[in-house]
C-alpha cells in the first residue's frame, strides 16, 4: 500500500521528530513552562484550521457516510479545542489574540487553500501526514508516562 511505503520511506523524519528537544521535553515532563504555553496557543490556532478543513470537506461530501465521518472528525477537534481552552484559561492565553508563527501560518494557509479550492481527496492528503505523525508520537510517548506527569493530558493515548 502507498501509505505504508511512504511511511517507511520517511522513517528517518519520524525518528527525528521523536528525538526533537520539544518532543523529548514533553515526554519526560521537563519541557519549559513558557515553551508549553506558546505551544498551546499555536496548537489551538492550528486546530481551528483543521476544524475548518473538516467542515469544508463535509460540505463537499457527496454521500451521507462521508459527511458523517467528517462530522465525527470535527467533533474530535472540538473536544481537543476544549482542552486547549481549559489550559489557555490556566495559562493566561487569549486564544482569540494568538498570532501564528511563520511555520504555523505556512501550513494553515496551505490547508485553508486546499480545503477551499480542491477535492476531498486532496484535503485528506493535506491533513493525513500531520494526523499520522501525531498518532505515532502519541503512541511512542505514552509509554514514557509516569504518575503525575505534568503534560499527561497532551500525550495522546
Amino acid at each position: 500500500m502507498l501509505h505504508k511505503k511512504l511511511w517507511e520511506h520517511n522513517a528517518d523524519v519520524t525518528r527525528r521528530c521523536l528525538e526533537h528537544p520539544f518532543v523529548r521535553g514533553l515526554a519526560d515532563g521537563t519541557l519549559d513552562h513558557d515553551v508549553f504555553r506558546r505551544y498551546v496557543a499555536q496548537d489551538a490556532f492550528f486546530l481551528r484550521a483543521f476544524l475548518r478543513a473538516y467542515a469544508l470537506a463535509a460540505a463537499k461530501s457527496e454521500n451521507w457516510n462521508q459527511a458523517r465521518l467528517f462530522h465525527e472528525l470535527m467533533g474530535g477537534v472540538v473536544e481537543e479545542l476544549k482542552l486547549h481552552e481549559s489550559y489557555a484559561a490556566k495559562l493566561g492565553i487569549d486564544l482569540e489574540a494568538v498570532k501564528p508563527y511563520s511555520a504555523t501560518s505556512v501550513y494553515t494557509d496551505f490547508l485553508r487553500r486546499v480545503a477551499w479550492q480542491d477535492s476531498i481527496s486532496e484535503i485528506i492528503a493535506a491533513m493525513l501526514p500531520c494526523l499520522r505523525l501525531y498518532a505515532f508520537l502519541g503512541t511512542e510517548l505514552s509509554a514514557s508516562l509516569r504518575p503525575q506527569h505534568p503534560y499527561e493530558e497532551w500525550i495522546p493515548k
